[in-house]
């Protein structure tokens, strides 16, 4: 990556071909970049001190945000995703003080289920994983990173989320289609070949997804379960966050046992909230949530395994009669 002092010598044509996100930057700032044949640094130089309070900032301001914009692309191109071999929760306590008594650890590629009933605190577990506490929350809880307490720049850096969430209901307002969407994505994350991203993720997507969709699909086209396995498909390939929490995923139409398997693939810290026995039992353990704290983490056992293949039987019988629904049949058959 280019210094910032190499950017401002080059022509503005070479900057716009090289870093098309800098046309987004100075973009936000009302900044048309023209006269294609200037150095940048010269252009910016042009500009009167009455054109810059018009924008709202002032040059050496500017040139300080430039600085900061081209350190964040080099982290992202040189792969500054999060790197993390394990995360780690000690536990605090509940909502009547009663000590949690756990210390935790999750590593790249597991998954771990969250059950309790609504309102136990589920999300607050949550929100204590993506602001990496430091006994500093309601809970009381400590999260390690790499098993060290994290930095403070980490901890309240814009460009490093801990956290990717997926919410139970997943709606676009943008005006666009959905190789547009991964493409602007893909761009921010510096990918180098985005036609090749955006045909594997819309693939991916589409083996999860119970009905399909195409690159031109309008993103506000796309049903609940379409949309949720686009999300999914995204997260894994272009989400720098190495901590991925799913809320509900037996509510969004999908292959669920494929999408869990995409974001391990791609060694995702997964969690997941749910009351479906079926995924519960697919992770390799549970953290059951009572009034606000962690009741007690169940790993899933040898047995448990074995119901896990009835239970998915009986799923894909059940699933079996909602294709014959949608397709108009009659279900008169005995079902066993």
């Amino acid at each position: 990556m280019n210094s910032l002092e190499e950017i401002l010598e080059k022509e503005i044509k070479s900057v716009k071909t090289e870093l098309p996100q800098l046309i987004g930057f100075f973009g936000n700032y009302g900044i048309e970049l023209e006269r294609e044949h200037l150095a940048l640094g010269d252009y910016l130089s042009s500009f009167t001190e009455e054109h810059y309070e018009d924008l709202g900032i002032d040059k050496q301001q500017l040139i300080e945000n430039l600085d900061g914009f081209l350190e964040q692309l080099a982290a992202i191109s040189n792969g500054g995703s999060m790197k993390i071999a394990s995360l780690t929760i000690i536990g605090g306590h509940d909502k009547t003080g009663s000590p949690e008594n756990i210390e935790l650890t999750l590593v790249p590629g597991s998954i771990t289920s969250i059950v309790g009933p609504t309102g136990s605190g589920k999300s607050r577990l949550l929100a204590d994983i993506e602001w990496m506490a430091q006994n500093d929350t309601p809970t009381g809880r400590t999260i390690l990173v790499n098993g060290e307490k994290p930095d403070t720049n980490l901890r309240f850096s814009l460009e490093h989320k801990l956290v990717a969430q997926l919410s139970q209901n997943m709606n676009f307002v943008m005006d666009t289609c959905v190789s547009e969407f991964i493409r602007m994505h893909a761009e921010s994350r510096m990918v180098k070949n985005i036609p090749q991203a955006v045909s594997e993720i819309v693939a991916q997507a589409n083996m999860l997804a119970g009905e399909k969709f195409t690159e031109q699909t309008p993103v506000t086209a796309l049903s609940g379960g379409q949309s949720r396995a686009l999300m999914i498909a995204d997260t894994a390939f272009l989400s720098s966050s190495p901590v991925v929490l799913i809320d509900e995923i037996e509510n969004a139409g999908i292959d669920r046992k494929k999408a869990l398997a995409l974001l391990v693939k791609k060694e995702k810290i997964v969690l997941m909230a749910t009351h479906d026995p079926i995924l519960a039992l697919m992770a390799e353990q549970r953290l059951v949530i009572k009034n606000g704290g962690i009741y007690k983490i169940i790993q899933t056992s040898l047995a448990e395994k074995s119901n896990l293949s009835a239970l998915e039987a009986l799923d894909n019988k059940i699933l079996s009669l909602r294709t014959s629904l949608r397709r108009g049949d009659l279900i008169e058959q005995e079902i066993a």
